[in-house]
């Protein structure tokens, strides 16, 4: 047996062969950026819940829509930026998503979700709700969730973009973001993105945002290092 120093890391040789230190992880790097919009976006409005009383009383301040939300320097938010090529797969995520309607809201207003993934809704308004995910590749379906009623424990098993709506509420509009990948993220209010935990490789990135589409991008990792991207979408104000 020979023990070296190499790059301050004790080697043991034995019998011709080098072991070094088994219990590091495997380099994983991160894709991170902005999303800005060119063009002219739809102007936020704010919301009439005149229909719903409780609802009026729970936003003293109008509540404004939120499909295009955009921010300072044409920021975007609520844009899901994902790996959608060169990802080796991960299993499903077994911790629960929680989708929320409160205030005649969806909270958050796109929820992101892998394929499988549990997914709960809740009703914590004083009043019934109508839950009805738009799906078309998945089943579609439409339910009703009173006061009080248990959550809707549910989950999507193909990758899909979902409208959600309320029948009951018509300004309630929201997203279920279905992912055959563990490796995403969504804008923030300053329109910026970090997608972690990315092993060596190649991959295609893609911006998806409700209202101005999808753009995407090709990106090469290596090692533990950090690469910028960017995205512009296509603002249209109709």
């Amino acid at each position: 047996m020979i023990a070296r120093v190499v790059a301050g890391l004790v080697v043991v040789s034995v019998a011709g062969a080098t072991a070094g230190p088994s219990h590091l992880p495997p380099p994983a790097g991160t894709i991170s950026g902005k999303v800005t919009y060119t063009g002219t976006p739809p102007k936020m409005r704010p919301i009439d819940m005149a229909k719903e009383p409780a609802c009026v009383t729970d936003h003293p301040t109008p509540v404004m829509t939120q499909d295009v939300v955009t921010g300072s320097a044409n920021s975007v938010r609520y844009v899901v930026v994902y790996i959608s090529g060169g990802d080796q797969g991960a299993p499903a995520a077994t911790d629960t998503v929680r989708y929320d309607q409160k205030g005649c809201l969806y909270i958050p207003h796109v929820a992101v979700m892998q394929v499988h993934q549990p997914l709960e809704i809740f009703n914590d308004d004083p009043h019934s709700h109508n839950i009805h995910p738009l799906a078309r590749v998945n089943p579609e379906w439409n339910k009703s969730q009173p006061k009080g009623a248990p959550p809707i424990r549910t989950a999507w098993d193909q990758p899909e973009f979902i409208p959600v709506k309320c029948n009951v509420h018509p300004w309630m509009h929201g997203y279920f973001a279905v992912l055959a990948t563990s490796h995403f993220s969504m804008t923030d209010s300053t329109g910026e993105f970090s997608i972690t935990g990315l092993p060596p490789g190649t991959y295609t990135v893609t911006a998806w945002h409700e209202r101005f589409g999808t753009k995407s991008q090709e990106v090469t990792v290596a090692g533990s290092e950090t690469k910028t991207a960017n995205f512009v979408l296509t603002a249209r104000p109709y």
